[in-house]
């Protein structure tokens, strides 16, 4: 006779197999819906496109040298993923292009230049650099005067976008006759034209692409292709923007000054506007009066009708 404890072992021992396999598919299971959940939860990240070809001003890129196209794939990738900014950009873009393709046109500069505007200040008409340098084509202070801006402590006309914009024409012409490279001009208004000139001197070639340059410089030009590529074909880069949520140019006034301003609040009321109006459309005021003792006639934008709204 066998024992009942010599049967009880083998169907144990199948017993625990098979909780330990149902255990296991389960978890297996469990595993695998987690995997799957995990996957939903995180948007598919892709390569922005690169261009076949690409052009700066009539100039080809040359996208078929290694170093070349990955710099242009790192400007790319920066901008089309910093969502944020890049969708302000191209909300903003309406309002300032507005006011800069005409005066490039008008001076002869080609019009891929209001990247550049783009790349040097983010579309803020009252930025500051570390350096000094201002307005929406960050002139430095001597710069800015060498080319006629006037730069006071009641006016600084680096933040007058349309002399900025004429001053900066003339800056590029120039740089245009010393060069003859679009792509040069490009880089020396971020270094300066000593910079390029000991960059081209030591390295013995003159081809922007070609150059060893410091960090800033030689991401600068890459960083201008970028945006202009996103700005003229924003969905290929996944970015979905109507006509109707771009911010529109607010129609203004203009109103002549030929004295002093004791008080520019008061003036702006007398307008149907407040100070912050005023400082917002004319950021070249720099103070709460304008004294004027040149008697000069400066040209002040008013918002029609007081116009707040879309």
């Amino acid at each position: 006779m066998v024992s009942k404890r010599v049967w009880l072992i083998p169907t144990l021992v199948a017993a625990s197999i098979m909780v330990f396999a149902l255990f296991t598919a389960s978890s297996s299971c469990v595993n695998n819906r987690e995997i799957q959940r995990e996957r939903d939860t995180f948007q598919m990240v892709m390569s922005p496109p690169i261009p076949e070809r690409l052009q700066f001003v009539g100039e080809e890129v040359p996208l078929q040298n290694f170093d070349v196209r990955e710099n242009l794939d790192r400007e790319l990738m920066v901008n089309s993923y910093f969502h944020s900014q890049t969708l302000r950009f191209l909300k903003l873009a309406p309002r300032y292009f507005a006011i800069i393709e005409p005066i490039l046109k008008q001076d002869s500069i080609p019009d891929d230049f209001k990247y550049l505007a783009l790349a040097e200040s983010n579309f803020d008409p009252r930025i500051v650099s570390s350096s000094g340098a201002a307005g929406i084509w960050q002139f430095l202070k001597g710069t800015g005067k060498d080319y006629g801006l006037e730069i006071n402590e009641e006016v600084d006309e680096r933040f007058n976008i349309e002399k900025a914009t004429h001053a900066a024409c003339k800056y590029l012409r120039d740089s245009y006759r010393k060069y003859g490279s679009w792509t040069l001009v490009a880089a020396s208004y971020n270094t300066g034209r000593d910079n390029i000139d000991k960059f081209i001197s030591k390295q013995k070639v003159k081809s922007y692409f070609d150059l060893y340059l410091v960090e800033e410089t030689n991401r600068y030009v890459y960083r201008i292709l970028a945006l202009k590529l996103i700005l003229e074909s924003p969905e290929k880069y996944g970015f979905f923007v109507s006509e109707k949520e771009k911010y529109p140019m607010i129609p203004c006034d203009v109103v002549e000054v030929k004295g002093p301003v004791p008080d520019l609040a008061a003036f702006a009321q007398k307008q149907g506007i407040n100070y912050k109006l005023l400082k917002m459309y004319n950021p070249w005021l720099r103070d709460y009066s304008l004294k004027n003792p040149a008697g000069k006639t400066y040209q002040v934008k008013i918002p029609r009708g007081n116009n707040r709204v879309y």
